[in-house]
C-alpha cells in the first residue's frame, strides 16, 4: 500500500527552517525520510515512499544493476560516489546533477513536514554519494507546497492513490501522454502506484498526479467506496433482535440532539451533522 499524502506543513518555522538559521551539517531522520545538510542546505534526501536516485539511473540504463553498490564502496571517508559515478563514464555531470535534483526534490515530497516529535538529528553525518547540488530549506519547502497544489487540484480521485491501478478501456479513443501510456501499459490491478513507480524507476509524485488525471478521465477505475452499516433499529442488538430490558426499568431509546446546521456556528458539529446527513443518505 502507498503511504498517504502528508498535510500540508504548518506555519510556523519547522526543523529545516531552525536547520537553515543555525547553518547544521548533519542528517534529520524523520518518520517518512532522512535529510542530509550541509551548512543548512539540503544536499542529499532519502525517502521510504519515492524510488531513489540508484533505481532511477539502473532504470534509465545510466548505471549497471551492481555499480550503485560499487560506487557506494569506492566513495572512501571523503563521499565520492557522485565523482565515481562520472568518471566510470556512465553519465555526465550535467545528467546526475539533473536525476539526483529531481530524485530530491520527489523524496522530499513525501518525507516532508518533520514533526518534531519523531525526528531526531545527527551532527556531522554524511551520505557517501557527497555533495551533488545544494537547494535551500525555503527553496526546497516551495517547491514542495507546489507540488502539493497541483496534485491537491485532483483531489476528488485520491482514492487511487494507494490502491491497486485498474485500467479501463475507454469506449473513445482519450489522449495521453507517453508517460501515462507506460502506466497503463505495467498496469495490472496488482500494483499500487507507488509500486507503479518503483518498477518504471519514475517519480512517485509524478505517478500519483498521473494516475488521479487517467482516473478524472475515466482511464482507470475509481476503487468502490465503503460499504455502508446496517442501520439498526433503536432498541435492538447489533444482530437485529430486540434489546432486553432492564428489570425495573422501562426501555427507552437514545437519540443524539442535533442542531439545525443552518444555526450551527460550531465546525466540528457542523461536520458531525454533515456526516450523519450523508449516512442517512446512503442507507
Amino acid at each position: 500500500m502507498g503511504l498517504p499524502i502528508p498535510p500540508p506543513p504548518p506555519a510556523p518555522a519547522g526543523l529545516l527552517d531552525r536547520c537553515a538559521a543555525e547553518r547544521v551539517t548533519g542528517a534529520l531522520h524523520g518518520p517518512h525520510g532522512c535529510f542530509y545538510l550541509l551548512d543548512g542546505a539540503v544536499y542529499c534526501v532519502e525517502g521510504t515512499a519515492a524510488p531513489g536516485l540508484d533505481i532511477r539511473l539502473i532504470a534509465a540504463g545510466k548505471v549497471p544493476p551492481q555499480g550503485w553498490q560499487y560506487a557506494a564502496e569506492r566513495a572512501g571517508p571523503q563521499q565520492r560516489g557522485a565523482q565515481f559515478l562520472v568518471s566510470e563514464g556512465w553519465l555526465t555531470q550535467s545528467e546526475l546533477e539533473i536525476c539526483h535534483l529531481a530524485a530530491l526534490l520527489d523524496a522530499a515530497f513525501f518525507a516532508l513536514p518533520l514533526p518534531p516529535e519523531a525526528t531526531s538529528f545527527t551532527p556531522g553525518t554524511a551520505h557517501w554519494l557527497g555533495v551533488v547540488r545544494t537547494i535551500s530549506a525555503s527553496a526546497l519547502q516551495q517547491a514542495t507546497a507546489h507540488r502539493r497544489a497541483l496534485l491537491d487540484r485532483l483531489h476528488p480521485w485520491a482514492a487511487v492513490d494507494s490502491s491497486p491501478v485498474i485500467p479501463v478501456r475507454p469506449r473513445t479513443s482519450a489522449p495521453t501522454t507517453g508517460r501515462q501510456r507506460r502506466l497503463l501499459d505495467r498496469a495490472d490491478g496488482r500494483h499500487t502506484p507507488h509500486e507503479l513507480a518503483r518498477l518504471l524507476g519514475q517519480s512517485a509524485f509524478a505517478t500519483l498526479l498521473d494516475i488521479r488525471r487517467l482516473a478524472a478521465a475515466g482511464l482507470v477505475q475509481l476503487p468502490p467506496a465503503p460499504a455502508a452499516l446496517p442501520r439498526r433499529r433503536p432498541g435492538a442488538c447489533l444482530d437485529g433482535q430486540p434489546a432486553p430490558a432492564a428489570e425495573g426499568r422501562p426501555t427507552a431509546t437514545w437519540q443524539l440532539p442535533v442542531p439545525d446546521l443552518l444555526d450551527t456556528a460550531d465546525p466540528d458539529i457542523a461536520l458531525l451533522v454533515r456526516l450523519r446527513t450523508a449516512l442517512e443518505e446512503n442507507l
